[in-house]
């Protein structure tokens, strides 16, 4: 038995001693394992030979940075919250005696220099709220100022700060006027709290109306470019490739509250202009024609006479008006001003709220198939010149005897003007809409029942049967011209067209 073992013991030696030659076989031809510090990265570019012109670009947007952004600020605003709508929630829930306390506001924005002692460009609504000295402007450099507000103009979105400095980096102002569609812009400013931030695209458009501000005298004339801006950028500097503002960023149309490609800057020549004046004067003294207009569509055109759509329709003249008093006329079209054409409502806005008080104009008026020259001195604004656009949906209830009509072409129903619709409108002719048909003609130009049409194609009518008279001959593609009274008394000019 010991034996036995003794000659398992030995075989069990051998087959190891074998096994072990066969590991060291196999392994003995592999590297040890180590770290190497000493990798070799590739350092030669793919590309050798540069297209000049992407490199000259490529320095160009190199240069504007380092320029222009020492002369674009960070605004920090703090500002105090009306708390009587939110008092009453907690009177409401907690009773009158809860002491309701709102946390103040906090915004940011941004500003551009315009002069080496402390003067500052931004925007009205990144100021708008800001308490007693919470306006603050950090630098480049990250030096911290306490800024005072010099004034501000709601209507173009434009304000002007000032910190006591000196010797600051200034900006360098461009012609908006020389703006092309698809030229290159960079947008400096700080978004999101991202200091300093550069983005370049593209000037998508020029002369874009986007209701910023939605009272009707602000003047929404806007160069739109696909260069990143978010908030916070507000009061930033668009610049072109030479590094010169052509305009403040001022908003962007998203449904997020972020960038989705539409941005818009106030042109800098609007800016630069009204900054003169509220450095001067501490506010805006605009001078107003005193009339209600709109851009001429292809149907006004036609309805009125013109060889193509261009021009601006007057809607209404404002009683005691500038305009008033120089003759103009709901009707009449707007070619030029001083000789320089305008074709949108927001053209004409930008022309004359360069003008103050006093000052003479020369508008060219298309009237009747002719054109003149008409002289017109502007008057300053005032409160009973207030211009709203809005149409009626306002209908007065009850039925009377009065003749009634149906036009299903237009998409109307009139009826005679009753002694209390006379007395409600103070007019003593016309007829009254009493109801508009869903997505007819007369709806989609804006009419609805509440409505007194005065005219048509420049023929005052009484009653339903001389309306019809104006009207039941016109065919297929022929065009209406009302002359409408609003129950605000308001007066505009809408054209239909026969379908």
């Amino acid at each position: 038995m010991k034996k036995k073992s003794l000659i398992a013991g030995a075989a069990l030696i051998v087959v190891t001693l074998v096994f072990s030659v066969i590991l060291v076989a196999n392994f003995n031809g592999l590297k040890t394992l180590t770290a190497n510090p000493q990798i070799e990265f590739k350092t030669t570019p793919p590309i050798q030979n540069i297209n000049p012109n992407i490199k000259g670009l490529n320095d160009a947007f190199v240069e504007i940075s380092n320029k222009v952004t020492p002369s674009v600020v960070y605004i920090e605003v703090t500002g105090e919250v009306k708390k009587e709508d939110n008092q009453r929630k907690f009177d409401f829930f907690f009773g009158p005696d809860f002491n309701f306390e709102e946390p103040p506001l906090h915004g940011s924005g941004s500003g551009v220099i315009i002069s080496q002692d402390g003067y500052i460009l931004t925007n009205n609504h990144v100021i708008k709220n800001a308490s007693d000295k919470g306006i603050k402007v950090i630098l480049t450099d990250k030096r911290e100022f306490s800024a005072k507000l010099i004034g501000s103009d709601p209507n173009t979105d434009v304000a002007v700060i000032k910190i006591e400095a000196d010797n600051l980096t200034v900006a360098s102002v461009g012609n908006s006027d020389n703006v092309q569609v698809g030229q290159w812009v960079l947008a400096i400013g700080n978004p999101l709290g991202l200091n300093n931030t550069v983005t370049a695209g593209i000037v998508s458009a020029l002369g874009r109306n986007v209701q910023v501000n939605t009272d009707s005298y602000a003047i929404n004339n806007f160069i739109q470019t696909d260069a990143v801006i978010n908030p916070g950028n507000s009061g930033g500097a668009l610049v072109d490739i030479n590094g010169s503002v052509i305009g403040i960023n001022s908003a962007i149309q998203t449904r997020t509250g972020y960038y989705q490609g539409y941005g818009f800057a106030i042109p800098i020549n609007m800016a630069k202009t009204v900054s003169e004046e509220l450095i001067k004067f501490g506010k805006i003294e605009r001078g107003y024609i005193g009339v209600s207009i709109k851009d001429v569509d292809s149907k006004e055109a036609k309805g009125f006479g013109l060889d193509k759509a261009r021009g601006v329709l007057i809607q209404n003249v404002i009683k005691d008006g500038a305009g008033d008093e120089a003759g103009l006329k709901p009707g009449d079209i707007i070619l030029s001003v001083n000789g320089k054409e305008v074709n949108a409502a927001n053209q004409l806005q930008t022309e004359i709220g360069s003008k103050r008080p006093g000052d003479e104009v020369i508008l060219k008026i298309f009237r009747d198939g002719k054109e003149f020259d008409q002289k017109v001195k502007l008057k300053p604004r005032t409160d009973n010149s207030n211009i709203t656009d809005n149409y009626l949906d306002n209908n007065f209830k009850g039925r009377n005897n009065s003749e009634q009509k149906q036009y299903e072409k237009i998409g109307l129903t009139i009826i005679d003007l009753t002694d209390r619709y006379k007395k409600e409108f103070d007019t003593d002719y016309g007829v009254y809409i009493q109801n508009v048909s869903p997505y007819s003609e007369a709806f989609t130009r804006g009419l609805r029942a509440g409505i007194v049409i005065l005219e048509v194609n420049k023929e005052k009518v009484n009653n339903v049967s001389e309306f019809d008279e104006l009207v039941k001959d016109k065919k297929e593609g022929d065009v209406l011209v009302l002359k409408i009274l609003l129950s605000n008394k308001e007066i505009r000019m809408v054209v239909l067209e026969l379908k």
